[in-house]
């Protein structure tokens, strides 16, 4: 099994169909406010039922303000390399760092000819690719090999350019993916690349292994190691109840790809995809849902380093105790809860904060660091879903303080009809409603369930837990229930800021009820999680 550690990341490669370019553009819209990463598209310049790669790149990155951009991939024999790597420097200028180049050698060679392209053979084809990613990092005044130069020249069979000015320099080290697939190309990606980007049907899941072992084995040799180079897959699929890769619920595709992250290193997903409600269920449930899983999981294997304690609630069909840090490896909780400052917005509590049950605290308890991890992404999870929140309440703030109208709110709040801006109310409030959702959701079957297993002195606490679990679903039931009542109301009129206000009542009683549970749950489970680990 191989996990290489890298941050997930998830995005979108829809088609570039010239007779539906509105539809493009709105699917980059959903991704950015959906909370994706990446808005990749295909570059076919012989194909002309496709709009241009470069130009459609750069009116998405006009229309978006978060996610990062890239061909997926350009092709190469088409676009000479000094004015690609300048098309791709200005589109990084332009939207604040966010341009990425995916590369490919060249493929359906009668059509490159037909468009005035080369015919190279597969050996002249990766020997060009090495020289142009040469040629564009001088461009960009990135050559590893030639740092500081303020002029690029390369004599090669290919490509020759000499003397060239550096320039446009792009405001962040622009990450280069190669697709690729036979030996040499992988040998190249694991000696030049920043990512490798697979497509699924040209080397499905089980082909991975192998490929992996081929870019690990040549990054070594180079002195790079494996790490340094990002696994990202083009990922297509359907939701539905059928069996096989991506072809079940969106529960079924986060286990799935949680599962190629754990075992084949795969940590960027790309889901090729025109639907809007595909990628709406993607960004929502499946991505969330992914990156839960995935950080459970790294932290288990962190907490147990050894193959023979990667389970210690069985062994041998028996419970066995929690292993007893040594004095010279251990040192107390070094994971702080995050404190409850005692502030409501709403006028009164659903629950009674009071009789929460307290769980015993352990006399002297000491850990070692590795198992400090598992309460430490409880943290960490917990912190990202306090900042998306305050995200969540800012948009309020904008729309109230007019520099978003509740009108331009109104138009995007469904995501499925989104038309023009981004950074929408809805998007906003109906993303993040999902992620506690599917958050509070693992947590009672997975993670509970094992602290029920290993520790009785919990229970109380685990089923408080639970109970706010529902008290929380049904206030994000009336966040909904508000969303829904704005959507129907007129913007501008009395109605409408009735409606933005009963939304701004909900979301209080929602920041009130989840900020006080999270650092409730913190405060009752740090200790445990540090003992017994997630499960």
């Amino acid at each position: 099994m191989t996990d290489y550690g890298h941050e997930l990341q998830f995005g979108i490669f829809p088609s570039p169909d010239a007779a539906k370019a509105e539809q493009t553009l709105e699917l980059a819209q959903l991704a950015d406010v959906s909370g994706l990463d990446l808005v990749t598209v295909q570059d076919h310049p012989y194909n002309g039922a496709h709009l241009d790669t470069s130009t459609l790149l750069a009116v998405i990155g006009a229309r978006t303000t978060n996610v990062r951009v890239a061909a997926n991939v350009a092709n190469l024999p088409l676009r000479e390399p000094v004015v690609l790597a300048r098309s791709v420097a200005t589109l990084d200028v332009l939207t604040g760092g966010r341009a990425e180049l995916g590369l490919g050698a060249g493929a359906f060679w009668d059509a490159i000819v037909a468009a005035g392209g080369e015919r190279r053979t597969p050996r002249e084809a990766v020997d060009a690719l090495v020289e142009a990613i040469r040629v564009i990092r001088g461009v960009w005044g990135q050559d590893p090999d030639h740092p500081g130069v303020r002029s690029v020249s390369v004599d090669g069979e290919h490509y020759r350019v000499k003397g060239l000015h550096v320039g446009p320099r792009p405001l962040h080290d622009v990450e280069i993916w190669l697709g690729a697939y036979k030996p040499r190309m992988l040998r190249v990606t694991a000696r030049l690349a920043d990512a490798w980007l697979p497509s699924q049907g040209y080397a499905d899941p089980p082909a991975l292994a192998a490929m992996n072992e081929t870019i690990d084995a040549a990054a070594v040799e180079a002195g790079r190691g494996p790490h340094a180079i990002r696994r990202m897959y083009n990922v297509f699929g359907r939701f539905g109840s059928a069996a096989g890769f991506l072809q079940g619920s969106p529960a079924d595709w986060a286990e799935q790809l949680a599962g190629l992250t754990l075992t084949q290193g795969m940590s960027t997903f790309i889901l090729g995809s025109d639907d809007p409600r595909t990628v709406a269920t993607f960004a929502a449930e499946v991505a969330p849902a992914v990156r839960e899983h995935v950080e459970i999981e790294r932290a288990r294997r962190a907490a147990a380093p050894n193959p023979a304690d990667r389970h210690p609630i069985e062994v041998a069909g028996h419970a066995a105790p929690p292993t007893t840090p040594t004095a010279t490896t251990a040192t107390t909780l070094g994971v702080t809860p995050t404190p409850d400052d005692g502030r409501r917005l709403s006028p009164r509590m659903p629950w009674d904060e009071s009789a929460r049950p307290v769980a015993p605290l352990p006399a002297g308890a000491r850990y070692t660091a590795a198992q400090e991890s598992a309460p430490q992404h409880l943290v960490d999870i917990h912190d990202h879903l306090r900042t998306e929140l305050g995200q969540v309440r800012d948009v309020i703030d904008q729309v109230r303080q007019g520099l978003l109208t509740v009108g331009a709110a109104r138009s995007h709040l469904n995501t499925m009809a989104m038309r023009q801006n981004n950074w929408t109310l809805g998007a906003y409030c109906e993303s993040y409603c999902r992620v506690v959702t599917g958050h509070h959701t693992l947590e009672d079957r997975s993670i509970f369930t094992h602290l029920r297993r290993t520790d009785s002195a919990l229970v109380p606490v685990l089923d408080r837990l639970e109970e706010e679990h529902h008290v929380i679903s049904d206030v994000l039931e009336q966040v909904d229930e508000a969303l829904v009542n704005l959507v129907g109301a007129d913007g501008y009129g009395t109605a409408g800021h009735a409606a933005l206000d009963e939304l701004q009542r909900a979301v209080d009683l929602l920041t009130d009820t989840l900020l006080s549970h999270l650092s409730y749950e913190e405060r009752e489970l740090l200790h445990p999680l540090a003992a017994h680990g997630f499960g």
